[in-house]
């Protein structure tokens, strides 16, 4: 990657994939938008035009390891996620450890005043820019 990169973060989920957008300059990341998948499969054309508009130099898919740092299902199909995206996009995926984002995006939303109703008011684009602050302080 060159000196200064655009990243685009996916917090992967089977009805919701979180969307955010980061840079290797300010290593900040911010929400942006909320994915409707079916059974974990997104509208590909939504994705290649979120790639088209933000032109990133490359992908961070959140990969939601166990506590002990083991494989689990979700984990699995999030790995299959981030080599459908690099295959079809052609461009380079990078796995990164997701634990604790959720437990961290439901504690900045309630700061923020969220009420906790998940379902109808999700918060995964905040879970996928919070993946993609930890991968940009990891990456420095």
């Amino acid at each position: 990657m060159n000196s200064v990169s655009t990243l685009l973060c996916f917090d992967f989920g089977f009805s919701n994939i979180g969307v955010a957008v980061g840079n290797t300059l300010t290593s900040e990341a911010r929400p942006l938008t909320i994915l409707s998948a079916v059974n974990g499969k997104p509208n590909w054309d939504t994705i290649a035009a979120l790639i088209e508009e933000w032109q990133p130099n490359a992908l961070v898919v959140g990969n939601p390891i166990d506590e002990s740092g083991l494989t689990t299902e979700l984990s699995k199909k999030a790995s299959r996620f981030a080599r459908q995206l690099n295959s079809r996009l052609q461009i380079d995926v990078l796995l990164h450890d997701e634990r604790y984002s959720s437990k961290e995006a439901k504690s900045r939303a309630r700061e923020a005043g969220h009420r906790g109703d998940y379902a109808n008011h999700p918060i995964d684009d905040l879970a996928a820019s919070i993946i993609l602050e930890s991968w940009l302080q990891s990456s420095r």
